[in-house]
């Protein structure tokens, strides 16, 4: 198999450790399913393919979805924690850190209390927490960040180990960096990307951390040094520039938006749509 079902949630084959009622996704524009939409044309994303799997053994699931778009990790726990907590949640995602990694003059010990105040807020009242590391980029302009990736990994595993938060493992499996499994900004996840990272948080769930959702690509053509040049000016004058020039006004995609799905409401299982 070279590709995971983008057009429904995905369920392991085992069962998940417990029946959940009140699953709750906090986080950024992966969260919020940024270019994997659904038939209205609204963000879907890994945070709903999952919730759609959980249903499936727990079809009273009810789900709210807080993250937004271009969100970093200290205005994810000011803007999300208390909200998430409000909930009641007895599941929960927190992804986080990619728009802090890739900014220069990261304050990483900054960023990482956030996160362990998110873990330590979520499961100090009983929520099951999972997460995940970040892939490593292993092309072009975006494997420079690779080591800074690296360093922030380490210290979210020793975080989630404290506060036994569940983490599916990214950096460690070559695929998910596989560029055809990303938008062409190589930020965002694209449908096949988001469909694979939903049945990854469902297999690490079950209990199957290793499941369909790791199984490689078909092998495509391989470019060669001019036209992969050329691409990486473009990326870089498409995305990159204008990035940073957000930065530089101290302006985010976020600005003005909310949450898709600030209240707890009743998921479709996978399978039923």
């Amino acid at each position: 198999m070279s590709s995971v079902d983008a057009s429904s949630g995905s369920s392991p084959s085992s069962a998940f450790p417990r029946r959940f009622l009140r699953y709750v996704a906090l986080g950024d524009s992966q969260s919020e399913g940024l270019h994997d939409y659904d038939k209205r044309g609204e963000p879907r994303g890994y945070a709903d393919r999952f919730a759609e799997a959980v249903a499936v053994q727990s079809p009273d699931l009810c789900y709210a979805n807080l993250a937004v778009r271009g969100k970093r990790t200290a205005e994810i726990r000011r803007t999300q924690l208390e909200a998430a907590l409000a909930l009641r949640p007895d599941l929960a995602t927190v992804v986080s850190g990619v728009n802090d990694v890739i900014r220069p003059g990261i304050d990483l010990e900054s960023v990482m209390a956030d996160i362990e105040a998110m873990y330590a807020g979520l499961s100090g009242v009983g929520c099951f927490v999972m997460s995940c590391t970040l892939p490593i980029p292993v092309t072009g302009l975006t494997a420079r960040a690779g080591p800074r990736i690296r360093v922030f990994n380490a210290r979210v595993r020793e975080i989630a180990e404290r506060h036994n938060v569940l983490l599916v493992e990214l950096e460690s499996v070559a695929m998910a960096a596989d560029l055809r499994l990303w938008d062409v900004d190589r930020i965002h996840l694209n449908p096949e990307g988001h469909a694979r990272l939903g049945a990854a948080f469902a297999g690490c769930l079950a209990g199957e951390p290793d499941a369909v959702w790791q199984e490689p690509l078909a092998p495509g053509p391989t470019p060669g040094v001019v036209r992969r040049a050329a691409s990486e000016v473009a990326w870089f004058t498409r995305f990159v520039l204008p990035k940073i020039g957000r930065m530089v006004r101290g302006r985010s995609s976020g600005d003005g938006r909310t949450a898709k799905r600030p209240e707890m409401t009743k998921v479709e299982p996978a399978g039923s749509r």
